[in-house]
């Protein structure tokens, strides 16, 4: 197939909505794989307001979009505008892809596969061990109902206690009820459960915006880690948080979000073009 390498009047928009978005690598890395493997589309970010998606949604339907992907604050405020959405965005109650087909929007979540795929390409294997979540958002609910259903044994998530904790404790019992993963909700705030925590799990995942952009701060102390601990953020930029920094110096082995978002990105470049992304070649090209 002859490489895209031009926009033309058949050429199909894909984007990602956030707030903010502007920083994000998605467009690139979408836009090289589709000129890799001769697909005629187009990746664009766009910035909008919170109380802008609903409008900004039927845009995109209107303008026969193939597709976008939604990133902070967006993957749960999203689901009422559209036609229908997935099991595993049920369960997790976020939508980070939706697939426009023939006009009917359909949502669904690759941030938990594409962080598990992550931790896989990195050499961690996670199946039977326990996780310490950090956050309760989309990209947290998408990664505890991912890694529930894909072999790890225990989580324990440290939320805010604030209007939604009770909702975060319904969703773990659904997790429980429905999973062989047994999954606990803790008060982010409680120093002493989270330490305990943290002795006690093989990964530490920070899915919170906590350290993003000029952020220097971290939910977790330099003292909880130790050696043997895999500490992993969600968050790519920047590229060493402060948590990844204290994990760096206390000699775990750790990772950014980078691969998350490559690997998530694979899986909703393959559900809009049916195509596997080149993440080898991408891998060099972008990340």
């Amino acid at each position: 197939m002859e490489k895209a390498s031009y926009i033309d009047g058949h050429t199909t928009l894909y984007c990602l909505l956030g707030h903010p978005a502007r920083h994000s690598i998605s467009p690139r890395m979408h836009t090289t794989a589709a000129k890799l493997l001769g697909v005629n589309m187009v990746y664009l970010a766009f910035d909008i307001e919170p109380n802008e998606i609903g409008i900004t949604v039927e845009a995109l339907r209107l303008l026969q979009a193939g597709g976008f992907n939604l990133t902070m604050p967006f993957k749960r405020t999203v689901i009422p505008y559209l036609d229908r959405i997935t099991k595993a965005s049920a369960l997790s109650g976020a939508v980070n892809t939706v697939i426009n087909k023939d006009g009917v929007l359909i949502g669904d979540t690759t941030d938990g596969i594409g962080y598990l795929d992550s931790l896989l390409d990195s050499g961690f294997d996670y199946h039977g061990k326990k996780m310490t979540l950090l956050g309760a958002g989309g990209a947290a609910t998408s990664i505890a109902v991912s890694a529930a259903l894909s072999g790890v044994k225990r989580i324990d998530i440290f939320k805010r206690k604030n209007k939604t904790y009770e909702e975060t404790e319904a969703f773990a019992e659904r997790i429980n009820s429905s999973t062989d993963c047994d999954v606990l909700v803790f008060p982010m705030d409680d120093s002493d459960a989270m330490q305990d925590s943290i002795a006690s799990s093989d990964l530490l995942t920070n899915a919170t915006n906590v350290g993003m952009e000029d952020d220097k701060t971290s939910l977790v102390p330099k003292k909880f880690l130790r050696p043997d601990l895999f500490v992993s953020d969600i968050i790519y930029h920047p590229a060493e948080t402060t948590l990844l920094s204290y994990a760096r110096e206390c000699g775990c082995r750790y990772k950014n979000g980078e691969d998350m978002l490559l690997f998530q990105g694979a899986a909703s470049f393959k559900e809009w073009t049916g195509l596997h992304m080149p993440v080898e070649a991408i891998k060099k090209l972008v990340f």
